[in-house]
């Protein structure tokens, strides 16, 4: 397919799709082996392949620590509240159908700013009876907007989990990441929780400067991270042990580990962080 489509969703928008450029969450969809994708996100999802052969299986391993942090969440912190930003294109099981199978009073709310998102955010909204599922299109780089639409849905004086997974490595300094993860944060109650997971090229940097380069000439903000800058992130929370780490190494007793690929740690780090009584 190419040149523009156009994706309607479900809640009676639409919004255009641009074919034409490679985007982070469709290829993210390509490595793991989705079919919401295009030849242009399949192109250059192969050439980062080509630089890391360890790529899907990054991907597979930040799904797996979102599905494991978010049963902790749901289960040991009995967080009944989720806000989830920079969704992606629904893979299954999504957050909610974690966090309900635990709890089926969860609410969740969705975002992104990806039309494609939006064009199936069908499977995004399909809630247990007791709990509810929404979604918004929006920017992380708009935070204040987010959680308005957030609060419509949420209990932002109940304590919330919210998940920054595989979004803060597009998110440069220069576009305010720390800020925007401290605004998000500041609006929390306490007893809520950070979830984050995040690419890194701390331990291939030869190969991160080359994924670098190739998104630059795709007109894509990437920015890794070194783990001393990711934990930045969580500044002033708790940090639930082993705090930041691979994200394999994660509480992998929780559920599925990806099997090692390659020599070295998958890169990508994640983390989970509580919001203590008395922090801003």
């Amino acid at each position: 397919m190419t040149g523009t489509e156009q994706a309607q969703g479900d809640r009676g928008g639409s919004a255009y799709i641009d074919t034409s450029k490679p985007h982070p969450a469709r290829m993210y969809d390509w490595w793991l082996g989705g079919k919401d994708n295009y030849p242009v996100d399949e192109e250059m999802g192969r050439q980062l392949v080509a630089m890391d052969p360890r790529i899907p299986a990054v991907a597979r391993a930040n799904r797996a620590f979102m599905q494991r942090a978010t049963r902790w969440l749901a289960t040991t912190a009995g967080i009944r509240q989720f806000l989830d930003i920079g969704t992606g294109i629904p893979t299954e099981p999504n957050l909610h159908q974690i966090a309900q199978g635990v709890a089926p009073d969860t609410r969740v709310v969705y975002c992104d700013n990806d039309p494609i998102v939006l064009a199936h955010a069908e499977a995004l909204l399909r809630s247990t009876p007791e709990g509810a599922t929404e979604y918004i299109q929006g920017d992380a780089r708009d935070p204040a907007t987010i959680l308005a639409e957030a609060r419509k849905t949420l209990d932002f004086t109940r304590p919330v989990a919210l998940s920054l997974v595989a979004l803060l490595h597009f998110v440069p300094d220069e576009d305010g990441a720390y800020d925007v993860v401290r605004e998000l944060v500041s609006a929390l109650a306490p007893g809520s929780h950070l979830m984050l997971s995040h690419g890194t090229g701390e331990f291939t940097p030869d190969r991160a400067r080359s994924a670098g380069d190739l998104y630059k000439a795709r007109s894509i903000d990437l920015a890794l991270r070194d783990r001393a800058e990711v934990v930045r992130f969580f500044d002033g929370l708790t940090l639930v042990p082993p705090g930041v780490t691979v994200a394999d190494e994660w509480h992998p007793e929780l559920g599925e580990r990806t099997p090692p690929v390659g020599d070295g740690p998958l890169p990508i780090f994640g983390g989970v962080a509580r919001k203590e009584q008395g922090r801003p």
